[in-house]
């Protein structure tokens, strides 16, 4: 080789990696590429989640107003209830002092027509005693039949009792008759004392005769 002549020798690096150890970028086609490792990402590299979005003053204005509305008809609901339910408890008391007060002056009617009764039996006993043609025994006749009128209309209801069977809740026996009939055993023969009912309520007892069954043989 002369002096001066330069020659240069090219020598041809297979390496793959550079003196760094990075993978060459000129490595001989048809080498295998190198092997590169990719550390997973950092959580500081990944997307944060989304976040709901927080409600704005209009929604949150409209969810108060919703709420109020819905509590305020509660109230009402809650409030017509009781109105109607108080409604109903007047009308139930009104007519439960209705029924006291009807009651309290049918008491007090029956009670004044029971007083009249008596006088309404000694016009009778003087009825009885008195001639039946006399004019006297008429006028008292008439006078008797007036007041058992009045008090027919104001509710007094006289019993019928004669032919009936003795009912001790109706009836008192004033006296005793032996038949021999065992179909009249207990039968009413006869009335002593009328008896007397005002609007359904029993205000005076009648007093009969009650048949009493004795068999012939021991009569």
């Amino acid at each position: 080789m002369e002096q001066g002549d330069e020659s240069t020798v090219r020598v041809k690096d297979r390496r793959r990696f550079d003196a760094e150890g990075n993978p060459r970028q000129d490595a001989e086609p048809g080498a295998p590429a190198a092997v590169t490792s990719q550390a997973p990402a950092t959580p500081a590299e990944t997307e944060p989640p989304v976040e709901a979005a927080a409600p704005s003053p209009l929604e949150r204005e409209n969810q108060r107003l919703w709420e109020e509305l819905e509590s305020t008809r509660k109230r009402m609901n809650d409030l017509a209830w009781a109105v109607k339910n108080g409604e109903r408890e007047r009308e139930e008391f009104k007519q439960r002092l209705q029924r006291e007060r009807d009651q309290l002056m049918d008491l007090e009617r029956a009670k004044a027509a029971t007083a009249l009764l008596e006088a309404v039996d000694e016009l009778e006993l003087c009825l009885k005693a008195a001639p039946a043609d006399h004019p006297l025994t008429q006028g008292v006749r008439l006078i008797r039949e007036g007041i058992v009128v009045r008090l027919q209309q104001s509710g007094l209801e006289r019993l019928e009792v004669v032919g009936r069977t003795f009912d001790p809740n109706d009836h008192e026996a004033a006296d005793m008759e032996i038949t021999g009939h065992a179909g009249d055993d207990q039968k009413i023969t006869a009335e002593v004392r009328a008896g007397y009912r005002f609007k359904g309520r029993l205000v005076r007892p009648a007093r009969v005769k009650v048949a009493r069954y004795v068999p012939p043989a021991n009569a």
